[in-house]
């Protein structure tokens, strides 16, 4: 014990500066010690994982089961001091994990070693990490306090002011120690500042209840999420409090009224997922702590039917709605607020939707999709309170909805891509009925007269003749009569009308049989109660109409990065809340090439990041008036604004996405200078300053400075959608430069491109050897990065040839070499003519370079 104390002393009056470890002898620790040491060195080494690193409370946890996480290791050694995670500290920087969360100390103070040597000890740890594994983030935790009350460990118990010395010495220390402090005392302390006795039997150790609670104290940082839970899409008001709900300890969901059974069955079965089990009842004991759900009122200015007011407290929580629908949005918040399956923040929310009409629609007439798949997109949906499922199912492509009179229209025969597979009468039933469960109306499309190549080629007519308008009429009665819809969409888009009583007839008819229609505008000659879907720049032309708005939503257009940002930024309908004119709007998905597989759609698209973009905008409303494609100025209210919901955003990536296609990463932290234009007159490989080794960018002036992952300099449809540069000139080229910091010597992963192309667009790939055909360029540190290895370079555009690594976001990401400190990057922009070589080809002026988080990986 002397000689423990011996070194702790001068380890305690070391300058932290060298942190060469210590040499101890192994007889100064206990034979349960060195079994634990032994058995974590035996164990398989693994990089990368979060270590939770300590004494006897710290051991005493299932952690990878607490957090169902495998990568979470357990490092706690009973009766473990700060000596003795120095002397086993190499088990654990060998490992190079991710993180580690310390909590050691309180046996220090037990063997009556002062608060200021415990303090310097765990400084040295620190420093010791940062010297051997500089990339792992360190959480010190406080030491919890204890209790005197049960009459054991005395030794421990009587240390409270002691204890209070660390922690308080800790939280000063963070900066200088580089680490972050975590307060575990204060939530663990009754009002006397004791353990409290809900959290341990014997006043050191805790109990099940304790080791919850200190989960859900850390789950943000495990999981690199934000203190509140992320809500998405963000409720209208939202009061946070210091009440926290026990989850775990709630056995019943009170449900007085019958017609919310429903509800509470699906919330009963959500639970039991997690694994909670609780009852559906009519009463509960007011002691206990319980969930309730009610039909009452809920004031909201507009759509007060989806409108629901959530109460959280320590006893209760209360989901009021107005109707059905509310309670199930209600729902849905409920779900991301018990994000960690112990308990809830006390808040008070009340919310309801902007607009009424929040629809996403899947084009299966150009490739299939398998119900499952669709059925995967549609919960999504209704977790993030959309209510619309457009479902275009016929295409020149291939008819895929069978019907009774007609059966050639889905024969292997008259379909060019995915031969034979449609969709049974049996099996729309069932979508139907499955979007009709979670308060979602499925819009299904039958494309007349145009886009109906499928159609001509069973029928052996066109639809505008007279043979065809009967069977077009005799298909629509079939289907009006069989699905259960209240809507039809006919499209009646990009096709010369020759039958002028074509739509006005199929309209009519369809208006007889109950439905209502929906066409996409501008399109063919649709009467006035048809609504209008549009497509195009033109917006609302006449007040007596109803328009949905789907211009520039668009997905299969859209660079992943890039369509967050525009629309999260969007104004739907040019306004910032619904009404008789614009309900809302719809997000849609065109992939006009073929695929090799189904969920390609999922992956070449920036589907599910895009949808929760789109979920915030239509349900909160507000937006930016006009159309933009870049985040903005660095600190500017836009950019501000941006990356408050990013952060909501990259939360649930890493929550709910983890086994599920989502392009998207971290990119409001990247700003970007830029210098130019320099005319190039043509000549793309041009050199000019920003290139020579000379060049001086902090004495350079700067044009222009953009926030982003992925920068557009000039969108495609310029002047339309604003690019970053607000005049842009044919042949010139920019450079834009930005700095990398690198915590060591590293190779990492990284986003890269310089033309996204387009799923609808037949572009062709680059050359063998280029970024792009542009002579784009990028250099880190004076080194040029590779552009990647086409599997088919220069292979020109065809609707049939799958795409495979065109896009960054679905090929391996590019292997960039950084240096420990900053490191500069360098981007090349040159650009010629503004017009393509033809329009299957677009000049995409704009540049991607954006570092990969731990959560992002490519999927194959």
């Amino acid at each position: 014990m002397r000689k423990l104390l011996f070194f702790i002393v001068l380890l305690s009056n070391a300058v932290l500066a060298q942190v060469s470890r210590p040499a101890l002898h192994d007889s100064l620790f206990s034979t349960y010690y060195h079994q634990r040491v032994m058995h974590f060195r035996s164990l398989p080494q693994t990089s990368g994982d979060i270590i939770f690193a300590g004494n006897s409370i710290t051991d005493g946890a299932g952690w990878s089961e607490l957090f169902n996480n495998k990568r979470i290791k357990n490092r706690g050694i009973s009766g473990d001091i700060t000596a003795g995670i120095i002397h086993r500290i190499d088990e654990i920087v060998n490992r190079k994990p991710a993180k580690v969360f310390l909590l050691i100390g309180t046996n220090d103070l037990a063997r009556n070693i002062t608060p200021d040597s415990v303090v310097k000890n765990i400084l040295w740890i620190a420093s010791y990490l940062r010297q051997q594994t500089p990339a792992t983030r360190l959480y010190v935790q406080s030491i919890l306090p204890v209790n005197d009350h049960f009459g054991k460990f005395s030794g421990h118990t009587g240390k409270s002011r002691q204890i209070k010395q660390v922690n308080e010495l800790l939280r000063q220390k963070s900066t200088v120690g580089n680490y972050q402090f975590i307060d575990l005392h204060t939530p663990f302390s009754d009002a006397e500042g004791k353990l409290d006795t809900r959290y341990t039997n014997d006043g050191l150790h805790l109990t099940g209840e304790g080791y919850l609670l200190w989960k859900h104290l850390v789950y943000s940082l495990v999981h690199d999420a934000q203190k509140e839970p992320a809500l998405l899409p963000m409720p209208q008001q939202v009061k946070w409090g210091s009440e926290r709900f026990p989850l775990y300890a709630a056995k019943t969901i009170v449900v007085r009224d019958a017609r919310l059974q429903k509800e509470a069955r699906r919330l009963q079965q959500q639970l039991k997922e997690m694994g909670l089990d609780m009852e559906v009842a009519s009463e509960t004991s007011e002691a206990d702590p319980f969930i309730e759900l009610q039909l009452g009122k809920v004031e909201a200015p507009q759509n007060d039917g989806e409108a629901y007011r959530l109460t959280v407290t320590d006893k209760r929580v209360l989901l009021v709605a107005n109707r059905e629908a509310g309670v199930f949005s209600g729902l849905q918040t409920l779900r991301q607020l018990m994000r960690d399956g112990v308990m809830l923040q006390g808040c008070a929310i009340t919310d309801w939707p902007a607009f009424s009409w929040r629809g996403y629609m899947v084009d299966v007439g150009r490739n299939y999709q398998s119900i499952d798949l669709l059925k995967q997109q549609i919960d999504i949906m209704s977790r993030y309170k959309l209510n619309i499922f457009h479902f275009h199912l016929t295409e020149d492509i291939a008819w895929r909805l069978a019907m009774r009179h007609y059966p050639q229209l889905t024969a292997p025969e008259h379909m060019l891509r995915d031969k034979g597979l449609y969709y049974s009468e049996s099996e729309l039933k069932d979508l139907i009925e499955y979007c009709r469960e979670r308060y979602i109306t499925l819009v299904p499309e039958i494309d007349m007269p145009g886009h109906s190549e499928a159609f001509t080629r069973a029928m052996g007519v066109n639809m505008q003749s007279d043979s065809g308008l009967a069977i077009v009429k005799n298909i629509l009665r079939e289907f009006c009569t069989t699905y259960e819809v209240p809507y039809l969409h006919i499209g009646a888009d990009e096709v010369k009308i020759t039958n002028k009583n074509f739509l006005p007839e199929v309209t009519a008819l369809i208006h007889s049989l109950g439905k209502k229609t929906i066409g996409w505008e501008p399109g063919g000659n649709l009467e006035e109660h048809t609504i209008r879907q549009l497509w195009m720049k033109d917006g609302v032309k006449d007040k007596r109409l109803t328009y949905i708005d789907s211009r520039h939503l668009y997905l299969n257009h859209m660079d992943p990065l890039e369509s967050v940002v525009t629309i999260f930024n969007r104004q739907i309908g040019d306004r910032i809340s619904g009404d008789r004119n614009v309900p809302g709007a719809t997000l849609c998905v065109w992939h006009d090439r073929r695929v090799a597989r189904e969920d390609d759609v999922l992956r070449m698209n920036p589907v599910y990041p895009a949808m929760l973009a789109f979920s915030e905008r239509v349900w909160r409303g507000g937006g930016q008036k006009g159309w933009v494609a870049n985040i903005g100025d660095p600190g500017s209210k836009r950019t501000i604004e941006f990356a408050v919901f990013e952060g909501r955003l990259l939360d649930h990536h890493r929550l709910y996405f983890t086994a599920l296609p989502f392009p998207y990463t971290e990119q409001s932290t990247t700003t970007w200078k830029f210098y130019g234009p320099y005319e190039n007159g043509g000549d793309l490989s041009r050199k000019f300053s920003p290139e020579q080794p000379s060049f001086d960018a902090e004495r350079t002036a700067v044009a222009l400075q953009a926030t982003g992952g992925t920068v557009v300099l000039r969108h495609w449809w310029y002047p339309l959608v604003e690019g970053a540069i607000r005049k842009p000139k044919e042949q010139t080229t920019w450079y834009a430069t930005t700095k990398v910091w690198s915590a060591a010597d590293t190779t990492a992963a990284y986003w890269i491109g310089f033309n996204n192309l387009s799923r609808s667009y037949f572009s062709d790939v680059p050359a063998k050897g280029t970024w792009d055909n542009r002579k784009s360029a990028v250099w880190v540190n004076g080194q040029v990065v590779a552009p990647p290895k086409w599997q088919r370079p220069g292979q020109k555009g065809h609707s049939e040839i799958p795409l495979t690594d065109e896009g960054y976001e679905y090929r391996e990401p590019a292997m960039v070499s950084l240096k420990k400190g900053w490191n500069t990057v360098l981007i090349k922009l040159p650009v010629g003519s503004f017009k393509g070589e033809d329009w299957q080809n677009p000049v995409k002026w704009m540049f991607t370079f954006v570092p990969l988080k731990d959560n992002t990986r490519t999927i194959h």
